[in-house]
């Protein structure tokens, strides 16, 4: 066990991954010599050579189109889109291809590649660089979509992800790069599509994902002080996502919050509103209640994002409104 950086996490992944498997290739723009834009993959072209740590050029759809080439020929490629919003330009690759390839082939060949990319605000980055789009991609039947909050997490997701066979998008938080925290020598696995219990509790279940999973924390910890105990459920996967153990922590609290950084509207909160209130009905004693970005784009301005995005006070007042 170390402290690390969540970035540190990451790096420490793909390195294992480059150093455990020669077919894992890395790909992507300023991620060899400049060691990434947030320096995820410092030290790495270094470690494994310019043939494994591939910079790109400022050509998302050319990128996640060689990188379905790559992985249909036996590798395992590991695409990094330096902002999410970026990802419009990969769509024909990934929802036309990557995720249907299997399906379309009898199921006689994978696509064993993922792609990384960073979403969230808080960084002021304007509305063109700090959008979170996973909902569109959790829409796509035969993509898989992973947003880790924890750095063990991050670490092991990662290698999950690279060891699946089928497309995954892995989507790291911005803001949560610098975040410090304890790193295991050996973090403990982290299977695709299975949850866990951040806070256990009994009054309110908490769902989230990614960096809200530590709002939803904080607002628990508000909450217990007034005398609501709030479980917490880390999603870790957004598709596959555990429906199972959302129900369970449902049937033990009888009352639901879902919050995201995303836009509040169509989002995956949405998803798992709806897939309650329809097999967990008769464990409901309040309204299920969504906490999410208002339907608007980023704003720039540092005191609009902040306005904006969503929070643990919110979180609180969406705990309040569901009658506990």
């Amino acid at each position: 066990m170390s402290e690390a950086r969540f970035a540190h996490a990451i790096n420490r992944a793909l390195d294992d991954a480059l150093a455990a498997d020669p077919s894992v290739l890395l790909l992507g723009e300023d991620i060899a010599n400049a060691g990434g834009t947030f320096a995820v993959t410092r030290g790495l072209l270094d470690k494994h050579g310019p043939d494994r740590v591939i910079d790109m050029p400022i050509a998302e759809n050319a990128i996640a189109g060689m990188a379905v080439g790559l992985a249909l020929g036996g590798f395992r490629p590991v695409v990094e889109i330096m902002f999410m919003d970026f990802m419009t330009l990969t769509m024909d690759a990934l929802v036309n291809q990557a995720a249907k390839l299997h399906f379309m082939f009898g199921g006689q060949s994978a696509v064993p590649m993922v792609v990384r990319t960073q979403h969230g605000g808080g960084l002021n980055a304007g509305p063109q660089h700090s959008q979170c789009l996973e909902a569109w991609f959790a829409h796509i039947p035969g993509l898989k979509v992973v947003v880790p909050a924890t750095l063990d997490d991050a670490y092991a997701l990662l290698r999950s992800a690279i060891d699946d066979p089928n497309p995954v998008l892995f989507v790291e938080n911005k803001a949560l790069y610098p975040m410090k925290g304890a790193l295991s020598d050996a973090p403990p696995a982290a299977p695709i599509g299975k949850a866990r219990i951040a806070r256990a509790g009994s009054d309110v279940t908490v769902v989230s994902y990614g960096a809200m999973v530590h709002q939803a924390m904080a607002a628990a910890e508000q909450l217990a002080g007034e005398g609501v105990s709030a479980e917490v459920i880390d999603l870790r996967t957004v598709q596959p996502w555990d429906e199972a153990a959302v129900l369970a922590s449902l049937a033990k609290t009888h009352r639901l919050v879902i919050a995201h950084e995303a836009v509040e509207a169509f989002g995956v909160g949405a998803e798992i509103a709806a897939r309650m209130a329809q097999i967990g009905f008769d464990e409901l004693d309040g309204p299920i209640m969504r906490v999410g970005a208002p339907f608007m784009p980023v704003p720039f301005g540092r005191g609009l994002e902040v306005d904006y995005m969503p929070s643990a006070a919110r979180i609180v007042e969406a705990v309040r409104a569901t009658d506990v």
